[in-house]
């Protein structure tokens, strides 16, 4: 079975794509859940980020006060290769286990939808790195229509991830989403058919 990480910049179109994977009856885990799933009450990384962070972290319902935690993990890199160490040994665990089940299930393809796989520790578990990309300009249009941010906010976000050169260099194949949905989904189904084909 090959793991394939779907990856994209934010307002590409990666959702759209793991989406149409899933309605084909594929499976398609979303990183950024399993990394919002690792930061509930019984995670075993609770702990390690109160150690690290502060005991405050924790809210007296045992959740995690994300925005405390946001504000003490990013202030620097050196606090933010510590949330990396505490937290993606976890997410790597889980969307393994998946995979496994995947398998067992006699699954060709598992693929691992994510924001931040590319030079994340995931990247090495991946066979091979799949890339949802769309103008620059369609992108701003469409994290504001999303997400009701000011032009400037969606920039911003935009200018805070990996350049498109630097997700396309890691790439094995680039579906351009740079038309209609409809072209979009031609794009996707012959990046799978390449990829069934051996292509």
């Amino acid at each position: 079975m090959k793991i394939i990480g779907i990856t994209g910049r934010s307002g590409s179109g990666k959702s759209a794509v793991s989406a149409l994977y899933r309605q084909l009856g594929y499976t398609v885990a979303d990183a950024d859940l399993v990394a919002r799933q690792v930061l509930e009450p019984g995670s075993p990384c609770l702990a390690k980020l109160a150690e690290a962070f502060g005991s405050d972290l924790l809210t007296p319902q045992g959740t995690v006060n994300r925005q405390l935690l946001a504000d003490r993990a990013f202030r620097d890199e050196e606090s933010t290769q510590r949330l990396v160490n505490i937290t993606h040994p976890e997410i790597i665990a889980r969307l393994l286990a998946a995979a496994q089940e995947a398998e067992r299930r006699g699954e060709k393809l598992f693929f691992v939808d994510g924001a931040v796989i590319v030079g994340a520790p995931f990247e090495k578990h991946c066979d091979a790195i799949w890339l949802v990309s769309a103008p620059y300009e369609q992108s701003v249009a469409r994290i504001r229509k999303r997400d009701g941010l000011t032009r400037r906010q969606a920039r911003a976000r935009l200018a805070a991830q990996l350049p498109v050169r630097t997700l396309r260099k890691a790439a094995a194949r680039e579906i351009r989403n740079d038309k209609d949905m409809e072209h979009l989904r031609r794009q996707a189904l012959t990046a799978l058919e390449q990829e069934k084909g051996g292509a």
